[in-house]
């Protein structure tokens, strides 16, 4: 019974700042202000950014008076992608695609590898379009940490995106521990299609 409530007291994805400082209309130097003086209640990431818990947050905001919006507090039903690639323009097509696709779809991006682990830990993803070759961390560097920690990321599923074959083959990109490979350019018929095969 106690390990029972235990796992059903894991909280969701933590917020950042920035998500913080759009609920609340106003800066994230103001936010950093709350936290410094332990009026907001925060803990840092392996990356050092301050994140704060959904319920640490509500308390917050009605410690203070300010109003609660109970659909932000609610737990998404739909699925969450998590779209890692360095080239914003990459990123603003297929986010505008899988929301098209699927209004359930929850999107989040990440502009390298080093901000692609962090929020794999930090939003836990349903699925993860990663590019293979990033900045500060490569894609297969992504896919071997991950599968290195299946306690935390054993449900991620990773469609990797490569527009490099003759470096990053099938078989090498696979064996690092993607789930699925795509070659850039790819129609958005056979991206959506393998989306749903991991994640429908």
């Amino acid at each position: 019974m106690e390990k029972k409530a235990k796992a059903e007291f894991i909280p969701d994805a933590p917020l950042s700042t920035g998500d913080i400082a759009h609920y609340c209309h106003t800066t994230v130097m103001q936010v950093n202000r709350w936290i410094k003086s332990k009026s907001l209640k925060a803990f840092r990431n392996p990356g050092g950014q301050y994140r704060i818990n959904k319920r640490d947050f509500k308390r917050f905001l009605e410690s203070n008076g300010m109003p609660v919006i109970d659909e932000f507090f609610q737990k998404t039903s739909g699925k969450k992608i998590l779209v890692a690639d360095d080239d914003r323009t990459v990123v603003a097509a297929i986010s505008y695609l899988l929301r098209a696709h699927s209004p359930d779809f929850e999107v989040e991006a990440a502009g390298d590898g080093y901000e692609a682990l962090i929020k794999a830990g930090d939003y836990k993803p349903d699925l993860m379009i990663l590019d293979i070759r990033m900045p500060k961390i490569d894609g297969l560097e992504i896919c071997r940490r991950l599968r290195q920690n299946p306690q935390i990321t054993s449900g991620i599923k990773i469609l990797a995106i490569t527009g490099h074959s003759e470096a990053y083959n099938r078989d090498l990109v696979i064996a690092s521990g993607a789930d699925e490979y795509l070659l850039k350019p790819f129609d958005k018929e056979t991206l959506l299609k393998m989306v749903d095969e991991l994640i429908g």
